[in-house]
């Protein structure tokens, strides 16, 4: 299959100080505040939900294409993406702005100050499909996922008008899309994902019920955290698949966009709705597991030992003769 991902692509910078943000900020004087700190720790992580979903798919032996906007500061970001086998060719360089970023320091307590800058995500209602459909020989399916919001319609608008199947992921920017735009966006979808709080608040948006959604797409994917995820299709029981097995919770930053790596993955390998959920939920752990969206080590062997202890050796041999 040939999937196009659509979406953010951005980099975190996570500081830590070690002392008490309350100890500097002087009450009467808010109004005035002008302070620095001398922080101990900076890390970088690359991030973005669609360079996050791309990563994922690439470390599965895919090669999928990335779509969205960046800045001309994204030269090493993208080397690393086409180390994972992302194909980077579709991603649009602003002349103006910088790659999108969120900037972070968090004191002992926990306390955080931070500030996201948008930058070059802006300009991905520029982007058109269709140049990259044409030069690869059309696209299988392209997943439409957060990015700015004109740009999301722009892209499940043309893949409406152009007959591309697609897949709407409206993630953290349905909270500020109103009940006429998340109906834009999700009408005609071959695939629905959400989690379950974004289940409901489509639904309130959008002012149709479950079913009346179910009429409008194909296959509803709702991850459920630790419960699993479950998947809804038109006049047909649900499907309830368990979590993966997973040893420590490290940081679930970029989980539900590696479960969307996996999911996707198992529909290139043309493997039933029921493992393309169980790879997802094995890739997600992996996610789990470390410190950053794009930190975890995936193989082939990997995935095979999580989804063998997770759901058993039938499901380990469907996925067996798709990975290395």
């Amino acid at each position: 299959m040939r999937i196009a991902v659509t979406g953010s692509i951005a980099t975190d910078h996570l500081m830590t100080f070690e002392g008490r943000f309350a100890e500097q900020l002087i009450a009467d004087q808010l109004e005035q505040v002008s302070l620095s700190f001398l922080v101990d720790e900076l890390e970088v992580r690359r991030g973005g939900v669609a360079a996050n979903i791309c990563f994922g798919m690439g470390r599965l032996g895919l090669s999928p294409h990335l779509v969205g906007a960046v800045g001309a500061d994204f030269d090493e970001y993208r080397a690393w993406l086409e180390r994972h086998g992302v194909d980077t060719s579709a991603v649009h360089v602003s002349e103006l702005r910088h790659t999108a970023r969120f900037v972070c320091t968090t004191d002992r307590d926990h306390n955080q100050i931070a500030s996201f800058y948008a930058g070059a995500m802006a300009e991905a209602r520029n982007i058109e499909l269709a140049p990259l459909s044409e030069r690869v020989g059309g696209l299988d399916l392209v997943l439409v996922g957060a990015d700015d919001p004109e740009g999301m319609l722009r892209h499940s608008d043309e893949c409406r008008d152009r007959g591309l199947p697609f897949a709407a992921d409206p993630s953290q920017q349905l909270a500020r899309m109103e009940g006429p735009e998340v109906r834009r966006l999700i009408e005609g979808a071959t695939y629905l994902f959400t989690n379950e709080y974004e289940k409901a608040l489509a639904e309130q948006k959008t002012g149709w019920s479950e079913d009346e959604i179910l009429e409008r797409v194909g296959t509803r994917i709702t991850t459920l955290g630790a419960k699993g995820v479950r998947i809804d299709r038109r006049d047909q029981p649900p499907l309830d698949v368990p979590a993966a097995a997973v040893g420590a919770k490290v940081d679930p930053t970029g989980v539900g966009d590696a479960f969307r790596a996996g999911f996707l993955a198992g529909l290139a390998w043309g493997l039933s709705l029921e493992r393309c959920a169980q790879v997802g939920n094995a890739v997600a752990v992996h996610s789990l597991e470390v410190n950053g969206p794009q930190e975890y080590h995936l193989t082939g062997a990997t995935l095979l030992e999580k989804v063998t202890r997770s759901y058993g050796e039938d499901a380990a041999r469907d996925v067996a003769e798709h990975v290395a």
